[in-house]
């Protein structure tokens, strides 16, 4: 397909929020959102596509440089102490979000208006002391599942997608078409648009231009059981929402769905590998800090073919 963005109105947002909505689909004290999705068949199916035994971080190095597009760098100190005789010590300070740290989202972490995952309110949950529901503790058993690519530049014939463009359900499926796979209910898929590739090229991106996954798609997530989405793009800016969906993909897949979303991944290795082994799936693994209260968790995912 060729059209560039079509947003639907705020009421049609309203309507597919409700639409995806998974309160009370796994009990009104669920926290863990569609990691219910990955079953133990689920995990043990995944383990089954190792075959070769090789193993691919697909996560970016932990960025110190300043720059708008990571405005609040890791700080990474070394706390010298003259050569102390048994070994070096450092410390490491991060913002949890933004556009430069490889990090899976708390179910809690961004709501519609007031709206949090299951029913809860923002006013009752994020507090000074941090989430008291849907916090990454609820993530503490970790992430095994079969890890999908969707290559949906190579769908469409390009080397990747302009700032001006989006991702739609019929992309999802002409990338599925075209790499003979198909999406199942648990598993973690990886939405490719070149983006990095097209940073290489053009330079880094424009943070208020960026190709986004439209609303049709998150239907598609939905009805397909996805349990975690990745990708090189998530809300698509500029957009004509107001506050309560100006991060519509956030606000929907987490508010509504408790879609676990791994943000920032490192995809270029992952098309390369693909695409040298002729495989579009394969296991992925990833295991967050258990950060009672935190609204996300650096996290070094591995796909093991």
């Amino acid at each position: 397909m060729t059209e560039k963005r079509r947003f639907p109105s705020e009421a049609e947002l309203d309507a597919l929020f409700d639409e995806v909505n998974n309160a009370g689909r796994w009990g009104k004290d669920d926290e863990r959102g569609t990691l219910n999705l990955i079953t133990d068949a689920k995990r043990i199916a995944a383990a089954s596509l190792v075959r070769t035994g090789r193993a691919l971080s697909l996560a970016r190095d932990l960025n110190t440089l300043q720059s708008p597009n990571n405005p609040s760098p890791v700080r990474h100190t070394m706390c010298y102490q003259a050569h102390y005789p048994i070994g070096a010590v450092d410390a490491l300070c991060l913002d949890m979000h933004g556009f430069a740290l490889t990090h899976l989202d708390a179910v809690a972490h961004v709501y519609r208006d007031q709206d949090i995952y299951n029913r809860r309110k923002a006013a009752e949950v994020a507090l000074p002391s941090g989430l008291n529901f849907g916090d990454m503790l609820a993530q503490k058993d970790g992430i095994f599942t079969r890890g999908v690519l969707l290559n949906v530049a190579a769908a469409r014939g390009a080397a990747w997608l302009t700032p001006d463009d989006g991702v739609y359900a019929a992309d999802l499926d002409a990338a599925e078409k075209k790499q003979k796979v198909r999406v199942e209910s648990g598993d973690c898929i990886f939405v490719y648009t070149g983006l990095q590739k097209r940073e290489a090229k053009e330079g880094p991106e424009n943070l208020g231009q960026r190709v986004g996954i439209m609303p049709d798609a998150i239907r598609w997530m939905h009805q397909r059981g996805v349990a975690v989405y990745s990708g090189d793009c998530v809300d698509a800016f500029p957009n004509p929402y107001g506050s309560r969906y100006v991060i519509y993909f956030h606000a929907i897949t987490l508010a509504a769905m408790g879609l676990i979303l791994l943000d920032i991944p490192a995809l270029e290795p992952l098309v390369d590998l693909c695409g040298e082994l002729g495989r579009s799936d394969f296991l992925v693994t990833m295991a967050p800090l258990r950060i009672k209260g935190g609204t996300g968790s650096p996290v070094n995912p591995i796909a093991i073919f």
